[in-house]
């Protein structure tokens, strides 16, 4: 249950300003760890690396990648397995700067990991079957950083999605409301949660405060009021916890409402500064992270160093799946 989970006591946050320090801090810190490169390459610090703040329009588009990923998806994903992948991504990057990790090496192994997770049960040669370009290569990719991931999510895996409060609200309303058809709900609610993914709304409130923000969204939308049914039958024995849930509520429908998708332009000059100031001990083709790797594999495993291949993943917003090439 979501109040005793790991959700809440260690991935819900007090609001957006909190958010915010945590991503800042995690680029000050990879700054100051590699401003030596800046300097090397006769740049400026802001010129050289990213700010925050484009690091959360690059991690804008790349949300955006993972949302058609899992739409096109063959066999067609669960929304569950599509909420909990948007979940790890969200928060990987919390404990990582897209400079240290690159968002496009991530965002497959986080839909890998969610399949599993929600026992959506495809192969990794399935699911492979799902990006375009070098399979193998795609293969290299969500398995080696598989470890990492859930290392970074403190291998707390389980994801309370607001769909199954949904499920309760709709039997609810049918039950106990004066609402005609409440099915008719079902669309309105189902594109408000696909917008909730682009936004922080999962990292700041519980799976039923979004879920009601849904419905009542989509009530609004089909012309109902269901403001007597908050008040008079939802919360009629909680009635002091009322307030806090209609603030909730109301944010988290500004939050969907405010949401601005990020300048494809805008991005493609970002993605240009990353690719000189990423961490390249952690760049898959680069020569420093194969000759880690040969020293790894020849100390522990014994591996011959020309079997250590590790490529870069490719997404393309304009093709109709994923697409991994060097």
């Amino acid at each position: 249950m979501y109040p005793v989970s790991s959700q809440k006591r260690s991935w819900t946050f007090a609001n957006e300003t909190q958010l915010a320090s945590f991503r800042v801090e995690q680029n000050t810190k990879y700054i100051e760890q590699h401003v030596a490169e800046a300097r090397a390459n006769n740049c400026e610090v802001n010129e050289y690396f990213l700010s925050p703040a484009e690091e959360r329009l690059l991690l804008k588009r790349y949300e955006i990648h993972l949302a058609d990923f899992c739409g096109r998806f063959d066999p067609p994903m669960p929304k569950c397995v599509v909420g909990t992948a948007f979940h790890y991504f969200k928060r990987f990057y919390l404990n990582n700067t897209p400079m240290d990790y690159h968002p496009k090496e991530i965002l497959a192994t986080c839909v890998f990991v969610a399949c599993k997770i929600e026992e959506f049960n495809v192969s990794i040669n399935q699911f492979v079957n799902n990006i375009k370009g070098d399979r193998n290569k795609a293969t290299d990719i969500v398995l080696s950083n598989e470890l990492l991931l859930i290392g970074q999510l403190n291998f707390y895996l389980t994801i309370h999605n607001p769909f199954r409060p949904i499920e309760g609200f709709i039997i609810d309303i049918k039950t106990r409301s004066k609402m005609q058809n409440p099915e008719r709900l079902r669309p309105h609610i189902d594109s408000f949660i696909d917008a909730t993914f682009y936004t922080d709304a999962c990292l700041l409130h519980t799976p039923s405060q979004i879920g009601l923000a849904a419905v009542l969204h989509a009530a609004s939308k089909e012309q109902e009021n269901l403001d007597s049914y908050v008040t008079e039958l939802l919360f009629v024995a909680a009635r002091d916890k009322l307030p806090a849930l209609i603030d909730a509520v109301r944010k988290i429908r500004i939050m969907v409402k405010q949401y601005q998708p990020p300048d494809r332009d805008q991005v493609k000059a970002i993605e240009k500064k990353l690719d000189r100031c990423r961490n390249q001990a952690n760049n898959p083709v680069s020569e420093l992270y194969k000759e880690r790797l040969r020293r790894l594999y020849t100390d522990e495993d014994d591996i011959p160093a020309d079997d250590a291949s590790f490529h870069i993943a490719d997404v393309s917003s304009d093709t109709s799946a994923m697409n991994i090439s060097q």
